[in-house]
């Protein structure tokens, strides 16, 4: 997404932004899949303490679900960006280190 706000400073052929908009497309979707899981299973750990039937055994698979769930949702971001990352070139992955304001990023 970044890389797309910032596609004429880094001078994007319109290959990359093709492959970029992909990215960003099936980042979303993904995204949005797996949001829509932790919301529902947020909702069922609230639902579980408002009936009053909340218990460790409960307890412990809604928030293993909801954390295996966050660290998916993590991944696909992050992997994303590392797959950004390897269809720019060296400079274009400096200019845009230098437009987002990271020190020290390669």
């Amino acid at each position: 997404m970044h890389v797309l706000e910032h596609a004429n400073a880094l001078r994007l052929t319109p290959e990359q932004r093709r492959t970029a908009e992909a990215l960003r497309d099936r980042m979303v979707a993904e995204a949005r899949t797996l949001g829509t899981r932790i919301v529902a299973l947020e909702g069922d750990l609230d639902q579980l303490f408002a009936s009053g039937t909340a218990e460790a055994g409960k307890l412990a698979a809604l928030t293993t679900s909801i954390g295996a769930l966050s660290g998916r949702l993590r991944k696909v971001h992050l992997v994303t960006h590392i797959a950004m990352r390897d269809v720019l070139q060296p400079e274009q992955r400096e200019a845009y280190a230098r437009l987002r304001g990271y020190s020290g990023a390669r």
